[in-house]
C-alpha cells in the first residue's frame, strides 16, 4: 500500500470535474477533485501540478522497435513500402541480441519521454540467434517501467514460397506456434493492473501463408489473448492478395477467422465503404499511424468514415525506419493535420487527435482501464509544461499542446509510479545507451 498522491491544480486536465486535479492509490486514480473542492481521500499527499498540462498517457497501438537501428537508411529512401521492404530485410537479418536490446530501449525511452505510457511491438523478424526476441523485448520494458502489450510477430511466406521477406529472416509454422505459445506462458498477465502482455502477430498477407493465419487465430482464441496485423496500408497489398487469394485483404482475413473482438489492425488505409461497417460489427479496431503513412505515400487512413460506421480508432507511430522517430505527441499532431486537411475544421479537433491517442488507442489494444482519466482508471498520466518559446502566447492549454507541437513530457506516471521527472528517465544513461545503439546501427547497416 502507498499513500495516496494528490495531484493538485493542473493548469489543465483531459478530463471533467478535476479541475483541482486527482488523487491517485495503488496505481489506480481513486478521486476526481472538483473545482473549489478538496479531496475526501484522507492521508493525500500533493504534488503542486500548476504548471502542468496533464492529459491520459498515450498508448501507441503500432510500433517495430528494432527499425530504431535503420532510421534514414540511404537505401532505403524515396521507395514505396514494397521496395522498401526489400531493400531492409537484408539489414535487419544482420541484427543480433545486443542490437536489438539497443533498439528497444531506445524505442520505449523515446515513446516514454513523449508522454506515452502503454506501447505495442510488432516483433516479426527472428534471423538466427534472435530466437528469444520477445525474452529481449520484456526485460527492456520491465528496466524501464513501461506497460507493454507485445507482439510475437511471425513471417513464413518467403520469396521462393511467393512472399515479399528473404529466407535469412523467416521461421517455420511450427517453430512459431510453439514459440508464441511459450511467451504466452511465460509473460502475459492477466488483469487491470497488468504491466506485460503479449498478442499473437502474424506480419501480414503477403508474408505469411494461409495455414499460419488461420492457426495463429485458433491459437490466440485458445490462450485468450489479442491479435495483430498489418491490413489494408496499401493499393500493392490488394493487387497481392487479388492475385495470390482471389479477394480484397479483409476478404482474406475473415476467410482465416480473424474478423472478431481480439483483433486490431495496422494502418487501414485502403477499406472501401462497404468493408467498414463489416469491421464495426466484428469489433475490429484499427491503428492509424499517419507519419508513416505520409512518408511511404501509402495513403490516408479514412478516420471519420471508420467511427462513424463504429470502428474504434487508436494512433501508433509505426517503426522508426518509416517515421524516422517515436514520439507519439507529434504523432498526435501528424495524424489531427492529416485528418483536418481530409475532413475539414468543423469534423476534426485537437480533442479527437488527443482522444485516437489515448481512449481510441486503449480500445485497440483491449485496456478500458487505461486511456481515460476517470475514478476507477489506472494512474497513466503524461504532464506537460507549457514553458517553450513554440508555446509562448497560448489561450488554451490542451490545444496548445497539439496546435503548438508538444514533443517532451516534463512528467510521466505509469500505474501510479514516476517514470520521467523533469523530462528525464531517472536511471537511464541516455548518453551511453546511444553510444551503444548507434555502434550497433552501424553494424547491422555495413
Amino acid at each position: 500500500m502507498t499513500d495516496p498522491i494528490w495531484i493538485k491544480d493542473p493548469l489543465a486536465i483531459l478530463a471533467e470535474g478535476a479541475e483541482r486535479g486527482v488523487v491517485v492509490k495503488d496505481g489506480a486514480i481513486v478521486e476526481l477533485v472538483a473545482k473549489s473542492r478538496e479531496p475526501a481521500t484522507p492521508g493525500a499527499k500533493a504534488f503542486e501540478a500548476r504548471d502542468h498540462v496533464i492529459i491520459p498517457g498515450l498508448i501507441n497501438t503500432h510500433h517495430h522497435f528494432y527499425q530504431t537501428l535503420t532510421r534514414a537508411v540511404p537505401a532505403a529512401l524515396d521507395r514505396e513500402l514494397f521496395p522498401w521492404l526489400k531493400a531492409l530485410y537484408p539489414i535487419w537479418a544482420r541484427m543480433t541480441p545486443q542490437a536489438l536490446d539497443a533498439a528497444v530501449t531506445v524505442a520505449m525511452a523515446e515513446l516514454m519521454l513523449s508522454g506515452c505510457t502503454t506501447t505495442t511491438d510488432h516483433h516479426y523478424v527472428f534471423p538466427k540467434g534472435l530466437e528469444d526476441g520477445v525474452d529481449i523485448e520484456v526485460a527492456a520494458a520491465k528496466r524501464l517501467g513501461i506497460r507493454v502489450l507485445l507482439t510475437r510477430g511471425s513471417m513464413n511466406l518467403s520469396e521462393r514460397d511467393g512472399g515479399l521477406p528473404p529466407d535469412s529472416v523467416v521461421q517455420d509454422e511450427d517453430t512459431i506456434l510453439a514459440d508464441s505459445e511459450r511467451v504466452v506462458a511465460r509473460f502475459h498477465q492477466r488483469g487491470e493492473a497488468a504491466m506485460t502482455q503479449v498478442a499473437l502477430a502474424p506480419c501480414s498477407p503477403f508474408s505469411v501463408t494461409t495455414s499460419l493465419m488461420k492457426k495463429t487465430a485458433e491459437l490466440a482464441d485458445r490462450l485468450d489473448v489479442r491479435l495483430h496485423t498489418h491490413l489494408a496500408e496499401t493499393e500493392d497489398e490488394n493487387a497481392f492478395c487479388q492475385q495470390l487469394y482471389n479477394c480484397r485483404p479483409l476478404d482474406y482475413l475473415e476467410d482465416c477467422g480473424w474478423l472478431n473482438h481480439r483483433t486490431w489492425l495496422a494502418h487501414g488505409v485502403h477499406f472501401d465503404k462497404s468493408e467498414m461497417p463489416r469491421l464495426a460489427k466484428g469489433k475490429v479496431s484499427i491503428s492509424h499511424c499517419a507519419c508513416s503513412n505520409q512518408t511511404l505515400a501509402s495513403g490516408h487512413c479514412p478516420v471519420c468514415e471508420l467511427e462513424s460506421a463504429g470502428v474504434a480508432v487508436g494512433l501508433g507511430v509505426d517503426g522508426s525506419a518509416s517515421n524516422d522517430e517515436s514520439n507519439l505527441m507529434q504523432e498526435v499532431r501528424a495524424a489531427f493535420l492529416l485528418q483536418r486537411g481530409r475532413y475539414g475544421v468543423t469534423k476534426v479537433s485537437h480533442k479527437d487527435a488527443l482522444r485516437w491517442a489515448t481512449k481510441g488507442s486503449a480500445a485497440c489494444v483491449g485496456r478500458p482501464e487505461l486511456g481515460e482519466i476517470a475514478v476507477g482508471k489506472r494512474a497513466d498520466l503524461a504532464f506537460y509544461k507549457l514553458d517553450e518559446l513554440r508555446f509562448s502566447g497560448y489561450g488554451d492549454p490542451l490545444a496548445a499542446l497539439v496546435l503548438c507541437g508538444a514533443h517532451r513530457a516534463d512528467r510521466v506516471m505509469i500505474n501510479g509510479n514516476w517514470t520521467v521527472i523533469d523530462g528525464a528517465i531517472p536511471g537511464l544513461d541516455v548518453t551511453g545507451l546511444m553510444r551503444r545503439h548507434q555502434a550497433a546501427a552501424k553494424m547491422v547497416q555495413g
